[in-house]
């Protein structure tokens, strides 16, 4: 018997299904050497002002695959519905590598609710995260390996901390590397968090991925990481998570043109 919850898991999944409702926050991705928005992370709040945590702590081996859907159709509803018409930017989501049973099978929710919400997949960006413990490697780089060849961006969040470091980009690759917030933070004032970046920005070079930051609060950050070679940025110096909300470049003075970029 597989070790992971089959696809009748997700049978009716919605938000409203667990103990905690939740709903989405949006937080622009932006393209700072272009000065626009790339694409926005969906990241799950309680519809009643319940943190994310409040949220997370709901999940179950029981419910996990469920959840995992219904947060997907749930971000792709409000992307179509709520997403400025003339946007192309992309739709980044949350998945639990431990939550997916079979890639081609589980993907049948997230195109119903792209064509309902008439939201391009082409546009979905599936991220997964070092701090949650894989049980299946094998399984993770099976996923990876078949949301690439959807035509899904793929990427791998908090990089740089978690269970795996740099022994999982060497067993298998994504689009996207997202350096954790820990290396991004000071990183004007330290010169070894700016060695390892450079180190990452070269193998991103060899290996062929794009790079980008997140956890970004300062302008000093910012400009220190974008000489280092970086465009994409993700952080509070750009924008806060807003729950239902789509943020434009219009909304972030940090890509107003009398942003100085060095």
């Amino acid at each position: 018997m597989s070790k992971y919850v089959g696809c009748n898991g997700c049978k009716d999944a919605n938000a409203d299904q667990f103990v905690v409702p939740f709903t989405m926050a949006f937080q622009p991705i932006v393209d700072l050497a272009k000065k626009r928005v790339w694409g926005y992370e969906s990241l799950v709040r309680g519809q009643n002002g319940e943190s994310a945590f409040d949220v997370l702590s709901q999940v179950t081996d029981e419910n996990r695959y469920a959840f995992d859907q219904a947060c997907r159709v749930k971000a792709i509803e409000l992307a179509g519905e709520k997403m400025p018409s003339r946007s192309n930017a992309m739709l980044s989501i949350n998945f639990l590598p431990n939550a997916v049973y079979e890639p081609k099978a589980c993907i049948r929710a997230t195109l119903a609710a792209s064509a309902k919400a008439n939201f391009s997949p082409r546009r979905l960006m599936f991220e997964f995260t070092e701090q949650e413990e894989m049980r299946d490697t094998d399984h993770v780089h099976h996923i990876v390996t078949e949301y690439r060849k959807m035509g899904f961006t793929t990427a791998i969040d908090d990089f740089g901390s978690g269970f795996s470091g740099l022994g999982l980009l060497a067993r298998f690759q994504t689009d996207i590397i997202k350096i954790d917030m820990d290396l991004v933070r000071n990183i004007d004032k330290s010169p070894s968090r700016q060695a390892i970046v450079q180190g990452i920005m070269t193998m991103s070079n060899l290996m062929r991925f794009n790079v980008l930051a997140e956890g970004v609060e300062t302008e000093a950050e910012t400009r220190t990481l974008y000489k280092l070679g970086i465009d994409l940025f993700q952080g509070y110096f750009f924008a806060k998570p807003v729950v239902e909300t789509f943020a434009c470049e219009a909304d972030l003075p940090a890509l107003a043109d009398d942003f100085a970029i060095p």
